[in-house]
């Protein structure tokens, strides 16, 4: 439990999720911004959804 506060925390107080998949997979080119915007698609009403928009657009 105290990780999960841990990370919760610095996800909060940082604005970025910790080990988030798509990001990871973006920023090291294994998929395009294009891929990256149809992941994020169905995630649009998400918080989630909106990061990985934020970070398809440069963050």
């Amino acid at each position: 439990m105290e990780a999960a506060n841990y990370v919760a925390t610095i996800q909060k107080r940082q604005g970025l999720y910790v080990s988030c998949i798509e990001e990871i997979a973006y920023k090291r080119g294994f998929i395009t911004k294009d891929q990256l915007m149809k992941l994020a698609e169905p995630l649009m009403k998400t918080e989630y959804g909106k990061y990985l928009v934020e970070v398809a657009n440069g963050l």
